[in-house]
């Protein structure tokens, strides 16, 4: 209680001089960062409290999956894909740093290669630093794939892959790609104090850090000096995430006009907000998948038999009508059934108890069988209520003689603790990074099965995976079609996790806010968005 009151008081504090200004806008979040190094994170909530700080050589459009120039003002591929040569942008300025850093140079090669050889070399300075664990990189296969990455002269950078990457560009647009101030990192060195790097961010983007008050709220300020055309800069002043993990807390907010912006309103307020004449609800079909993982590597789930039973105990479409309200549709592969290569021919497991029964019987499993079902803390926009669903399947399980014990963590480590395998059973799901169906497909790759790994079922096919890598290294789309449409049958019979939903994703702001752009990768960035 007395934590609770501390972080409304300090919110209360923080929003007291923006709620003065017409030019602060404020956004509330629905969770706290771990830190503000995009490069250590994989969850969408810590990606968005970095991304105003920072740039990347290419980006995405915003609200589009269209690549487009980033740092990079331009580039060229050899004819073989493996070797991509930047030019970068000249005059980009970084921020100042809240803890005394001045910048006296402007971004250049070295912070390329700074910013990527942190995540790839083991023995550079900063490799160790915040836990020193790059799970986006590692899992997309890069340490592997890399061969140098070479300044050429201060504003030519060139990258040499062993073997060709047609995801490359696209991929240099996510948010682990972020271009870093290899300044700031010598000056934090030699003052012995290198952890400051990933709390204190340092970047060239729209926004500057200004501070950050554990579960409260994140402060940031204008960049006046951003680099990008004038419609893509910061047009307010200040932008403040105000961090409220409750959906209902966050309407009410939003009602009030303490903060302009939600995201994963509950699917039950949707029909009051859309009524509210102060408020916008925007909409699109989610690039996304809400999954229940199961652990390959302990019994009994290292048997696709008990896998398959238990993804026919769940009623997924009572799921999706109580929970999602219909915001949503069944799920029975890793894509959703926008993106290309989608293999509709797939049949999904079908909600029949007693098969289940009978299948865990033929599989040699008694009843009752005990389980744990992690669920997340959070609200995600691929899952409304992950405890409710949780509930559901509980009740659903015990049907079939299976006994389920829920269990949550705080968000930052519940993902940790089901990265390193230590759950039996448990809810996670993903929003796309880059449109290609090979940002999905990843999640199941022997790569990320290790200990720390994003796939959360620990499950290495080899015939799934040659064909992952395979697909990487042809730019042939009907090619690269069949091999994921391939996969997606591997990967339906071995049953590795039961597919939930696609849900639609809907966000919420005040009217006075215009030129926020919804993005298919369920991101949030504010640059280019104004206050009336």
């Amino acid at each position: 209680m007395k934590t609770f009151a501390r972080a409304t008081l300090a919110l209360a504090a923080a929003l007291a001089i923006p709620a003065l200004q017409a030019k602060t806008l404020v956004y509330c979040s629905e969770g706290s960062p771990e830190n503000f190094t995009p490069a250590l994170n994989t969850t969408g909530t810590s990606f968005d409290a970095a991304r105003p700080v920072y740039d990347k050589l290419t980006q995405f459009a915003r609200g589009s999956t269209q690549v487009e120039p980033g740092l990079a003002e331009s580039w060229t591929v050899s004819p073989d894909g493996k070797v991509f040569t930047f030019k970068l942008r000249k005059g980009v300025k970084f921020h100042s740093g809240v803890n005394g850093f001045k910048p006296t140079r402007e971004l250049n090669a070295d912070d390329v290669v700074f910013s990527f050889e942190r995540q790839w070399k083991t023995d550079h300075p900063y490799a160790k630093v915040s836990g020193g664990k790059y799970d986006y990189f590692a899992d997309m296969g890069l340490p592997d794939d890399l061969q140098s990455i070479e300044k050429i002269d201060p504003h030519t950078v060139k990258i040499t892959l062993k073997r060709a990457n047609v995801t490359m560009l696209a991929n240099l647009a996510m948010d682990f790609a972020s271009i870093h101030s290899a300044e700031y990192a010598e000056m934090l060195a030699k003052a012995n104090k290198k952890e400051q790097f990933d709390q204190f961010p340092v970047g060239t983007g729209a926004f500057s850090f200004v501070t950050y008050q554990k579960d409260a709220v994140i402060r940031y300020k204008a960049h006046k000096e951003h680099w990008a055309a004038p419609a893509e800069r910061a047009l307010v002043d200040d932008l403040v995430f105000a961090i409220t993990p409750d959906p209902t807390a966050r309407f009410s907010k939003l009602k009030a006009g303490e903060c302009h912006f939600v995201i994963a309103p509950r699917p039950a307020d949707l029909p009051e907000m859309q009524k509210d004449p102060a408020l916008k609800v925007i909409s699109q079909s989610g690039l996304n998948i809400a999954y229940w993982a199961f652990n390959t590597q302990k019994p009994p789930f290292d048997k696709k038999e008990v896998r398959q039973a238990l993804s026919m105990a769940i009623d997924r479409t009572a799921i999706i009508r109580d929970v999602y309200l219909g915001a949503g549709q069944p799920a029975k592969n890793l894509i959703p059934p926008t993106m290309w290569s989608y293999n509709d021919a797939i049949k999904p497991y079908p909600h029949n108890p007693n098969k289940a029964k009978e299948m865990l019987a033929k599989a040699g499993v008694k009843t009752p069988l005990a389980i744990d079902l992690w669920y997340m803390p959070v609200q995600r926009p691929y899952n409304p209520n992950a405890k409710r669903i949780a509930e559901m399947m509980q009740a659903d399980l015990a049907k079939v003689g299976v006994t389920a014990k829920l269990v949550t963590y705080e968000w930052g480590e519940y993902r940790k603790r089901m990265q390193q395998g230590e759950h039996m059973t448990g809810m996670l799901g993903w929003t796309g990074d880059n449109g290609d169906p090979d940002n999905f497909f990843f999640l199941h790759g022997c790569e990320g099965a290790r200990p720390g790994g994003q796939n959360l079922s620990k499950w290495c096919d080899k015939e799934f995976d040659s064909r992952l890598q395979k697909a990487r290294s042809i730019a042939d789309i009907k090619e690269r079609t069949r091999l994921y449409q391939e996969m997606q049958a591997i990967e339906h019979e071995a049953a590795p996790d039961l597919k939930l939903a696609h849900s639609v994703v809907y966000e919420v702001m005040r009217k006075e806010l215009s030129g926020y752009k919804q993005s298919p990768f369920g991101s949030h960035q504010f640059n280019g968005v104004e206050l009336k």
